[in-house]
């Protein structure tokens, strides 16, 4: 285990000569639509260079399951060239920001296989921009090492001033070596100021075994620490104990205590130097608010920002210092609310300047916030970058979000209601095919994953390829889902089950009622959770649906629990699933069969979150009632299915599977 831990430290990060890169080619009749909306997105993750003049973007290889990342030179015109690349077998490239205006470090994640389980580990690396001077941020592995660290750490503070050095969270682990008195006792997480050039470091808060998190001001001080409650066996609480240091002080004084099982408490985010206080999202009336709290020792707590309907669910942040502008929700669309005024003008004037593309998001920004990257895009625009000067007030396109899909028609989305059996309003997405009118076609109801997750108005390729193959489809935000409230949430999509999927199949009812779908015609496709809600749907109402697709699903509750045995957040798992009839009831592969519609099952063989065996069980249960099923899976990918070859075939197969079942053209 320690070699292969050792191995993906260095990562088979390839640092190749200088290469131009051209985006993918947009549509054209030789791609069929599987391909082209199977591709993965074209910029991954994108940041600005401290002084505005570069532009580091990760991007998908061109075949295969790897990605690059690319540095371009946009002052001076240049084309994009490739610092780093990883293979996806196992590491992938996840996030790259600027150390300085000529180094970079970046966050790469990989499933490692250990004799019994996978593993998921990270590891933090940094590189000059032409590739040079590769380094291992992250804590080494040593052969005298009394356990492995599966984490990477990261970096917490990017402005420390100092060319190359940053302010970096990571995890040590104790060694001995025998037959000798040296050894290492530091245990936990930790904080370091670490040249990424010579990995030079000074401690700046020492490892605590129970240490979860650090929030600098953003300029280098650390102001507050997350210590995670844990079981006398090592079980992580899901409960995080928050401490704040005073200006000028080094004792640590209590500031909240946060709950991740029911979202009570303070949750803190960011630290505000000028204004002293600390920035953090908190429940008012059942529904998450936006929050500050002095740290001058007056613990004042201050109400920022509440909606009536929706939950806050993040803050608008920008620059180095990760400095806070606002706050972020989804109604029936995406929305901030800003405090800077200068930033809620400008955000206001480029609403203007891109009328087709309402949704507006500020990226990235140069040291000095002169220079901004932004993304906009919509229902039928899966997205662009932007570059904006304010001095010079010029907007300049930087690329594409998914290129392939340029001149591909794509299909509105609106946002309706729909009654649910018990009188209950259930928001949904409703995506028709382009030119279409809507009256007696085919139809798929959509659940997202989660359950502790929701659908937003905007681009999203799944439905949007259905679509382009003549399918009405509905994605429903069922009781169960986030963002509406502790009322909305209910005990979670699991416990409160018969809701969650009593909500799904009355989106299926609400087609057909409203005349869009042929009741012959109608189907359930869902991904993670919304897999598992396309089979339990079946169990609840065996006749309504005429063919399933789940893709990751959760198949047996109890199962669930047992597969994160040994791991430290089990208890949290355990905790979210519970006990009781609910548990046999609620599973799919304990009622196979009830389900009388053909099933189709997608799954990759290297999936931690939901494990692949979860499938077979439901195919083997499927198969022993009689039913029809097929289980396709998917070697060596996991949760996401992030290979383009491997999505055009899941597309396809799809399509194909749902035209023969409910006998269409």
């Amino acid at each position: 285990m320690k070699m292969l831990f050792a191995a993906a430290s260095i990562l088979a990060l390839a640092c190749p000569p200088a290469a131009a890169m051209a985006q993918a080619p947009a549509a054209s009749p030789a791609r069929d639509s599987a391909a082209l909306f199977g591709a993965r997105e074209g910029v991954q993750q994108i940041s600005l260079s401290p002084a505005g003049s570069k532009i580091a973007f990760i991007a998908p290889r061109e075949r295969g399951r790897g990605n690059v990342l690319y540095v371009v030179d946009v002052a001076a015109g240049g084309v994009p060239k490739v610092v780093m690349t990883s293979t996806g077998d196992p590491e992938q490239l996840t996030s790259c920001h600027w150390v300085s205006e000529q180094r970079l470090a970046c966050n790469v994640y990989m499933l490692v296989k250990s004799a019994t389980d996978l593993l998921p580990a990270s590891r933090l690396v940094a590189a000059d921009i032409d590739g040079g001077n590769l380094k291992l941020l992250s804590n080494p592995m040593r052969s005298d090492d009394l356990s492995v660290s599966l984490g990477g750490g990261q970096v917490i503070d990017w402005s420390t001033g100092d060319d190359g050095t940053v302010l970096v969270g990571r995890y040590f682990v104790p060694a001995e070596r025998t037959g000798s008195h040296l050894s290492d006792s530091r245990e936990g997480y930790g904080v370091d100021r670490l040249d990424t050039r010579t990995l030079s470091a000074h401690a700046v808060e020492p490892p605590k075994t129970n240490a979860a998190e650090y929030i600098t001001d953003g300029r280098g001080t650390v102001r507050i620490m997350g210590m995670a409650k844990v079981t006398g066996d090592g079980q992580d609480k899901g409960i995080v104990d928050y401490s704040y240091r005073a200006k000028g002080s080094r004792d640590w004084k209590r500031l909240s205590t946060y709950d991740s099982n029911n979202g009570e408490g303070f949750n803190p985010y960011a630290v505000d130097p000028d204004k002293d206080l600390a920035y953090g999202l908190k429940k008012k009336d059942g529904r998450v608010a936006a929050y500050s709290v002095a740290l001058d020792g007056s613990g004042t707590e201050t109400l920022l920002y509440a909606h009536p309907v929706v939950d806050v669910d993040g803050f608008v942040r920008i620059g180095r210092n990760r400095r806070v502008v606002g706050v972020t929700f989804s109604t029936d669309k995406r929305q901030a609310v800003y405090f800077d005024p200068a930033l809620k003008g400008l955000a206001a004037a480029l609403s203007k300047a891109l009328p087709n593309l309402p949704l507006v998001e500020f990226v990235d920004s140069s040291a000095d916030e002169s220079k901004l990257v932004l993304w906009a895009g919509s229902d039928t625009d899966p997205g662009r970058y932007y570059l904006f000067d304010k001095a010079s007030k010029h907007l300049g396109e930087l690329m594409l979000s998914r290129p392939e899909l340029e001149n591909a028609k794509l299909a509105a989305v609106r946002h309706i209601t729909y009654r649910a059996a018990d009188g209950t309003e259930i928001p949904a997405y409703l995506t028709l095919p382009p030119g279409s009118d809507g009256k007696k076609i085919a139809a798929i109801v959509m659940p997202h994953g989660g359950p502790a997750s929701r659908d937003e108005w905007g681009f999203d390729w799944l439905p949007q390829y259905f679509a382009s193959r003549g399918y009405a489809v509905l994605q429903p935000e069922f009781r169960g889902s986030t963002g509406y409230g502790d009322g909305w949430f209910e005990k979670n999509g699991f416990q409160s089950w018969r809701v969650a999927i009593g909500d799904v199949d009355d989106a299926g009812r609400w087609l057909v009622s409203q005349g869009i779908a042929d009741p012959a015609k109608l189907a359930i496709l869902g991904w993670s959770y919304g897999g598992y809600a396309a089979l339990q749907a079946n169990v609840l109402d065996p006749n309504l649906f005429k063919a399933a697709v789940a893709i990751a699903p959760v198949t047996d509750l109890a199962m669930r629990k047992a597969e994160w045995a040994g791991f430290s957040i089990h208890k949290i798992v355990s905790d979210e699933v519970g006990s009781g009839p609910h548990v046999r009831e609620g599973s799919p592969a304990q009622n196979a069969d009830k389900i009388t519609a053909p099933v189709l099952i997608f799954h990759g063989d290297m999936d931690r979150n939901v494990g692949v065996q979860q499938s077979r069980v439901m195919a083997d249960r499927l198969r022993s009632a009689g039913k029809s099923v097929e289980l396709v899976v998917y070697p060596k990918l996991d949760h996401q299915l992030d290979d383009a070859d491997s999505r055009a075939d899941m597309l396809r197969k799809a399509d194909a599977f749902l035209r023969a079942s409910m006998k269409m053209p």
